[in-house]
């Protein structure tokens, strides 16, 4: 049973997979296909070539006749702190790098020692509390017995006097 299920799953995932192609592709193949045949008969009954009067493009000089002053050499020359950072050794940038990436481990350390420090206050208030719980218990627990002692006691009591009532002539309820 198992081992036909398997097959059929594996022939309707054969079958979606081609409709899926179909449905992706078909469309270009179709536009493509139409495309050929239009050429072919275009051939056919040639028609005469088109005349454009269209206005040559514009060229990126003639749109930003700036853009092609710039050059890298003076890119942020004017911006001080710029140059000043872009003067920096290569070992300057990376001990700068290490000394921002110790103060935020600094800082996570800070952070987490806080959180640390927070979680045992928040411990020992619940152990307190739990300590408290447990000593009510036992004392509760300790009356309960002390008053199921009095009442086996008391009902002792209470069997032996109606044992004498009875031997009396007392009848009960």
């Amino acid at each position: 049973m198992s081992r036909r299920s398997g097959a059929c799953l594996r022939c309707c995932l054969v079958i979606f997979a081609v409709v899926s192609a179909l449905a992706v592709c078909g469309p270009a193949i179709y536009w493509r296909f139409k495309k050929t045949m239009r050429l072919s008969d275009s051939k056919a009954s040639s028609c005469p070539p088109c005349a454009c009067d269209c206005p040559p493009p514009l060229s990126l000089l003639k749109i930003a006749p700036g853009l092609a002053n710039l050059s890298v050499t003076d890119c942020g020359s004017s911006d001080p702190e710029l140059k000043k950072e872009m003067e920096k050794q290569f070992v300057d940038l990376l001990t700068e790098e290490l000394k921002l990436q110790e103060a935020v481990a600094l800082e996570h350390a800070h952070h987490v020692n806080i959180t640390f420090g927070e979680a045992k206050r928040v411990a020992t208030q619940y152990q307190k509390e739990a300590e408290k719980c447990i000593a009510a218990t036992e004392t509760c627990e300790g009356s309960r017995e002390r008053a199921e002692a009095l009442l086996r006691r008391e009902r002792k009591i209470t069997a032996l006097w109606e044992r004498r009532a009875r031997q009396v002539g007392w009848e009960g309820e």
